[in-house]
């Protein structure tokens, strides 16, 4: 029976062995066991806790942070580790179908599992753990050893951890109390061959934590390094699932090879663009069809469309038009009908301009208006179904009651951009310097790839569009209508403006209307003004230039919300994030959404 686990002679005592190391070094309800001994199978799930991940971040991945990701590896009753390669089964209790993160973990551990069964056996497995000094033997003194070093215990999780600065132990808040706690409590077996002092940003994991002026320092180790059999097979294909879930999004969903991004990995997990990844993504059935993000986020499908569209009409499209599409055929499956490597602008603008309107979508039965796309243009939908799954940040309407009323446009938007690695960095960096807030404004034809790509610094660079009047860096103000000045300052202008230039926008917009006080769910028009809401490190490489601030480090500016005002309208142009009541209101919002 499930969970049950008797004596019975025909079972593998090196199963029994690692089973049981696994209840040593996690808990009781870390596996569980399911024999078939009729026919000489066993099902062994593992229990990978995930609650350290951000609800926000859990909620951009599509995973239930509440409850652990299961691996159900099926192995060789009487033989184990001497009997055929297991099979890998990755799943949550309430989400066995879809779940497009277990499709990755599955495709990572179906491979490290193979790997590692080339040279294994039960008896290699017993000769490595006879090495493992007797106080360390599952059922011995593991658990005396471990609550002695409780605080010093290495944790297995990646640079991705939400936050686990040191106390200020007066005033740490309870929740982060329990949260360093139960981070804490995990343990890690690891060789000095595991760890390095350095390795490439999204690839490294955190292990033996040093506390040091308030807050917790980690050594490195690579989150494909191979843990140490010592504990057990089970126990190392545990460890290896908790280096790699929380950096997935840094490598591509099917080949497993790491992204390349000017600014460092995004949010979102996501296929590379190499062709055959493409293929293979597009039968892998974990692409969401676009009718599910239509119902859930039908406004979010709407500015994305929008953003697109507008880099597309772009006079700059062949720079900021990135990522082109990589769409596969309908009619032929070995094919690309988009191809970045064979770009055509115009056959793009005809799909585009057949996707059926976001509103007309949500009115009818998507079946039928599928059909009626694909009578248009049997790429429009294909298309839409690409913008939707290449976005790679995290994007969320936020509901009347928690939107920023002094923002006066009615469509706001949570946008998360900065994986989990960063976003540990970032609030590290907040530990050590402090934060406010300021608003970073770019035109809606950069918005396509800046979410796909990330807030770069693009000074000096084929992007940059409005000059460096204050040097390199990411531009940011703690005025709306000077970030308001970049958002919307001629689009398609390239000249440099100069100071004067912004001071005379910034008492133009001032005696702009306010917004109509009531607003359509989706955009009316397709003269847009957007603009960011930016949480901002306050440390020396902030340089202020009075109103107009400029951040030297990319990882040191991580977005909040995104606003987005029609024809011309901006709200109110005064808007100061120094102010304490502003600010009272956006940390209340912010809240909300991050832990």
């Amino acid at each position: 029976s499930p969970g049950h686990y008797t004596t019975d002679l025909s079972r593998h005592p090196q199963l029994d062995i690692d089973v049981g190391a696994v209840r040593d070094i996690y808990s009781e309800s870390a596996v569980s066991v399911r024999e078939y001994e009729t026919i000489d199978d066993v099902d062994i799930e593992l229990h990978i806790n995930v609650s350290f991940l951000d609800e926000e971040v859990a909620s951009a991945w599509k995973v239930t942070r509440t409850e652990p990701i299961i691996l159900r590896l099926r192995f060789s009753l009487s033989q184990y580790l001497d009997g055929p390669e297991p099979t890998v089964e990755v799943f949550q209790p309430t989400c066995k179908d879809c779940f497009c993160l277990g499709v990755q973990l599955k495709r990572i551990l179906t491979t490290f599992i193979s790997n590692q069964w080339k040279h294994l056996s039960n008896e290699f497995l017993n000769a490595q753990q006879r090495k493992r000094h007797s106080w360390f033997k599952a059922g011995g003194t593991i658990k005396k050893f471990r609550a002695g070093l409780s605080i010093f215990s290495p944790i297995t999780k990646c640079s991705s951890v939400p936050l686990i600065q040191g106390p200020g132990v007066k005033t740490r808040p309870a929740g982060q109390e329990l949260r360093v706690t139960r981070l804490m409590s995990r343990s890690m077996s690891c060789t000095k061959r595991d760890l390095h002092t350095s390795s490439p940003i999204g690839q490294v994991c955190l292990n033996m934590p040093i506390y040091y002026n308030d807050v917790y320092m980690y050594p490195l180790i690579h989150c494909k390094s191979i843990p140490t059999l010592e504990y057990g097979f089970l126990v190392q294909v545990m460890k290896y699932s908790e280096q790699r879930i929380p950096t997935l999004n840094d490598y591509c969903v099917v080949c497993d090879e790491q992204h390349v991004f000017q600014n460092g990995s995004m949010l979102k997990p996501a296929v590379c663009t190499r062709e055959l990844c493409v293929f293979s993504f597009n039968t892998l059935g974990v692409m969401s069809g676009a009718a599910e993000d239509v119902a859930t986020g039908a406004e979010v499908v709407d500015l994305l469309v929008a953003m697109c569209r507008a880099a597309l009409e772009s006079a700059r499209k062949s720079i900021i038009f990135d990522p082109y599409p990589s769409v596969v055929d309908p009619h032929d499956p070995k094919s690309l009908a988009f191809n970045p490597k064979k770009r055509s602008y115009e056959r793009l603008q005809r799909a585009l301009d057949s996707i059926t309107s976001i509103r007309e979508i949500t009115q009818g039965p998507y079946v039928e208006i599928k059909k009626q796309m694909d009578k248009l243009d049997p790429l429009a939908h294909p298309l839409l179904q690409w913008i939707i799954s290449s976005n790679r940040s995290h994007i969320v309407k936020l509901p009347s009651s928690r939107q920023l009323k002094f923002m006066h446009t009615s469509h706001q938007f949570l946008l998360l951009s900065s994986p989990p690695a960063k976003e540990a960095r970032f609030r590290t960096a907040r530990k050590l310097h402090g934060s406010t807030f300021a608003f970073h404004g770019s035109h809606i034809e950069n918005w396509h790839s800046i979410l796909r790509n990330g807030l770069v610094n693009a000074s000096y660079t084929k992007l940059q569009l409005h000059g460096a009047a204050y040097g390199k860096g990411i531009y940011l103000s703690p005025i709306s209508s000077i970030s308001f000045g970049y958002s919307g300052m001629g689009k398609g202008q390239h000249h440099m403006p100069t100071k004067e230039e912004l001071v005379q926008h910034y008492n133009r917009v001032n005696t702009v209307l306010q917004c109509r006080p009531t607003q359509s769910r989706f955009l009316q028009s397709r003269n847009l003004n957007c603009v960011a809401l930016c949480e901002v490190i306050t440390s020396k490489d902030l340089q202020k230039h009075g109103n107009i601030w400029v951040c030297l480090i990319s990882d040191h500016v991580c977005t909040r919300f995104f606003f987005v005002y029609e024809d011309g309208q901006v709200g109110d142009a005064n808007i100061n994030t120094q102010d304490v009541r502003i600010q009272k209101e956006i940390l209340r919002v912010i809240g909300i959404y991050l832990n």
